[in-house]
């Protein structure tokens, strides 16, 4: 025995369907907690023959609906070569002593990124990060990116990154 089939009653409940979907999909919305952005700028400073540090300044947002927490940030980059560089994250007080120690750096425009920084829902935020890495600085000044990656207490990672020709 076969069944009728009534094309109208089967489009009438696909759009039913997809309008559900839909629906679900724009209520979860700001549930998906993540930082975007973008790095502004980067200073760099040799330390010694064999290492430089790098002052990261970087705009981001929080577009959730949730807050973000920082757990821990991470800093890395990319040589000329594809090689990945990883950089020690200086601390807040460290990072206003390089400022006065090395003025070639120029003023600290931001404060430091630290960990338990809260990001409330839907708040935009300028920090800056200071990290040193093991390379001359004309080594770090010729790589390709540059990486802040900062985790969130709860497990998110958001990534952001400098992109060089």
């Amino acid at each position: 025995m076969r069944l009728p089939v009534n094309p109208p009653a089967l489009g009438v409940g696909g759009v039913v369907v997809a309008l559900g979907v839909a629906g679900v999909l724009w209520m979860q919305r700001g549930a998906h907690v993540e930082l975007k952005g973008a790095i502004l700028k980067v200073r760099t400073q040799a330390m010694d023959e064999s290492s430089a540090v790098a002052v990261i300044d970087f705009r981001f947002v929080n577009p959730s609906d949730y807050p973000f927490v920082v757990r821990h940030v991470l800093v890395s980059a990319e040589d000329k070569d594809g090689k990945p560089l990883e950089g020690m994250v200086v601390s807040a007080s460290d990072a206003t002593r390089l400022f006065q120690y090395y003025p070639l750096l120029g003023q600290q425009f931001n404060e430091t990124l630290i960990t338990r920084t809260k990001i409330a829902a839907r708040q935009s935020m300028d920090r800056m990060i200071a990290a040193r890495f093991e390379v001359s600085e004309a080594a770090l000044q010729s790589r390709r990116k540059l990486t802040v990656r900062i985790e969130d207490v709860d497990g998110p990672v958001s990534e952001l990154v400098e992109r060089r020709p």
